[in-house]
């Protein structure tokens, strides 16, 4: 089942929440909510997700784990923002008053609500447009965009009502409309920038800064303003053959 690969147990049990009687059954219905996870609206959603349609199977309890009532808000509050952007309403099958407020076994978010955040940009939920992009998405808007890189990130702070994000190392330029010195150097000593990122959530921003990214960006105002950002979640290599699909593509 692709939604739930790697989601960490490899046992299901069956009809899960949703009703599906057969496994098959389950793939089918869950391979429409894939989209949703390459919005990264939140980082519970895979969580939120499998467990609805894969519930754990756990030998000591006779019936189906069901999610908390919290890890279904913070979902919700985080991707229905994406999802009404998109013309999708919250489905009634995933209301969150049918799932228990933790006064019984449940599953909870990954993020521990005591753990401090690493980054200083406030949390909300609606995502920065910016922040929204899949691969796919990526790809349709790469001739469209002057700039494009492949990067990674020492570190994002907040400016104002912007957020500065500054690379870290050698990035590698994919679409620049100078030179490739005048490429390099620009890489070097700019950074990239947010724009009323202090209003809106970046998931790809939160957490630890590692890995790779793909970021578009335009000129504004002298500065370069993200217009896509994602954050590699694939293997490495992965993310080479991507990157040969975009520069393949005739701009």
């Amino acid at each position: 089942m692709g939604l739930c690969s790697g989601i960490g147990y490899g046992e299901m049990r069956l009809p899960n929440l949703l009703g599906h009687d057969s496994a098959r059954e389950a793939q089918q219905q869950s391979a429409a909510w894939m989209p949703l996870l390459g919005k990264h609206c939140h980082r519970d959603t895979r969580r939120f997700l499998c467990s609805l349609f894969a519930p754990v199977c756990l030998p000591e309890v006779t019936a189906s784990v069901r999610p908390c009532r919290s890890l279904c808000e913070a979902v919700r509050d985080a991707c229905l923002p994406v999802m009404s952007a998109f013309g999708f309403p919250w489905p009634e099958m995933f209301n969150c008053s049918r799932f228990p407020d933790g006064s019984e076994l449940c599953i909870p978010g990954e993020r521990d609500a005591n753990r401090a955040e690493s980054t200083d940009a406030p949390k909300g939920s609606v995502i920065c447009e910016a922040c929204t992009h899949s691969e796919g998405e990526i790809q349709q808007n790469f001739c469209k965009s002057p700039f494009a890189f492949r990067l990674r990130i020492g570190s994002s702070s907040l400016e104002g009502p912007d957020v500065r994000v500054v690379p870290q190392g050698r990035s590698r330029v994919l679409r620049w409309p100078s030179g490739p010195q005048e490429q390099q150097q620009a890489v070097e000593q700019s950074a990239l920038w947010l724009p009323r990122g202090r209003h809106c959530s970046c998931p790809a921003l939160d957490g630890p800064l590692a890995g790779s990214y793909i970021a578009l960006a335009h000129m504004h105002r002298g500065r370069l303003a993200l217009t896509g950002l994602l954050r590699w979640a694939p293997e490495e290599r992965e993310l080479k053959k991507f990157i040969r699909t975009l520069l393949r593509q005739d701009c």
